[in-house]
């Protein structure tokens, strides 16, 4: 075997990808972790995580990523700050290359999450974590007794917005349409609730802010109508983007089974993929709770699915 042969390639960092490493670095497995784009995942543009366990006062997000990387490091998991280009699960051992370097694993945990499709603002990523977010359960809670707006039309806008209604005083639904794609359940639910607005055929042009004090937050949003073109100004404290997630799947496409929204398929009860010794853990495998606790859970199971595996081919 080369020196750039591994027993446990992890692809994708974040909690699934840590938790993974953490668990196969116990069982001296030696695994390596491909971080790829975004090093600690999602969580690394969030600010205050305060539902994560463990952490009472709560903790920031890169902060929450750093101190999982180096609870894997020190069980013996490396981490490779370079991003997987192409892989090949049809032979033994599977085949991972980043750009021209070549690596082989005898295993592979598919963790590489999903990515928020956002508005591709600049003032939106400025404020993103300052006011702006892309998840209502991690951040809703910050805005008590305050406006926000919610951006997106379908039932994960709806189900959104009335959770922000648990603690907003005013939620103001932004859809570049006089139609929804939600669910007409949703829809009637959410057009129920006497603290959810609607604006209609408008998008954000600009997230509006202030500095102050060396901090940054919110203001309010530039809307534009998108039958006349005319722009006018609302104010709100958070702007929630709920325009669906993608999962980074694209390098999977024809060897791993996808479900149509693009998102890995598991066996029920595990993590196992279509291709034995292949296991998928966190966001990428899951649309429909997406917390940095159920990835990290999802990602131990991979680990302990990957050395069970192993064990029965008899490599340890």
């Amino acid at each position: 075997m080369t020196e750039n042969h591994h027993k446990v390639i992890i692809i994708g960092s974040g909690p699934a990808g840590f938790t993974a490493a953490l668990y196969t670095g116990r069982a001296n497995l030696e695994p390596v972790i491909f971080e790829g784009m975004q090093p600690g995942g999602q969580l690394t543009i969030t600010t205050d995580v305060e539902n994560y366990p463990g952490f009472e006062d709560g903790i920031m997000g890169p902060e929450l990523m750093d101190v999982m990387r180096k609870q894997a490091l020190r069980f013996g998991a490396k981490s490779f700050y370079k991003e997987v280009t192409d892989v090949d699960f049809s032979k033994r051992p599977f085949v991972v290359k980043s750009g021209s370097e070549v690596y082989t694993a005898d295993s592979v945990i598919v963790a590489t999450g999903a990515s928020a499709r956002l508005l591709n603002l600049p003032s939106e990523k400025h404020y993103m974590g300052y006011g702006v977010s892309a998840c209502a359960t991690c951040d809703g809670f910050f805005f008590r007794n305050q406006k926000v707006l919610i951006v997106g039309g379908g039932d994960t806008a709806m189900e959104e917005a009335i959770y922000l209604t648990r603690f907003a005083s005013e939620v103001t639904v932004i859809h570049r349409r006089e139609g929804f794609r939600a669910s007409k359940v949703m829809l009637d639910r959410a057009e129920k609730n006497p603290k959810i607005k609607f604006q209609l055929n408008a998008t954000i042009k600009e997230v509006v802010g202030k500095e102050e004090d060396g901090k940054k937050f919110v203001t309010g949003a530039i809307l534009e109508n998108t039958v006349d073109g005319s722009t006018s100004e609302i104010e709100a404290d958070g702007i929630f983007i709920a325009i669906g997630h993608k999962p980074n799947t694209d390098l999977f496409k024809g060897q791993l089974d996808m479900h149509e929204n693009g998102y890995l398929k598991v066996k029920a009860g595990s993590t196992n993929t279509n291709i034995e010794g292949v296991y998928a853990a966190g966001d990428v495998a899951d649309h429909t709770y997406r917390q940095a606790v159920t990835a990290a859970g999802s990602g131990c199971m991979a680990a302990l699915d990957a050395q069970r595996w192993l064990e029965a081919q008899g490599i340890e």
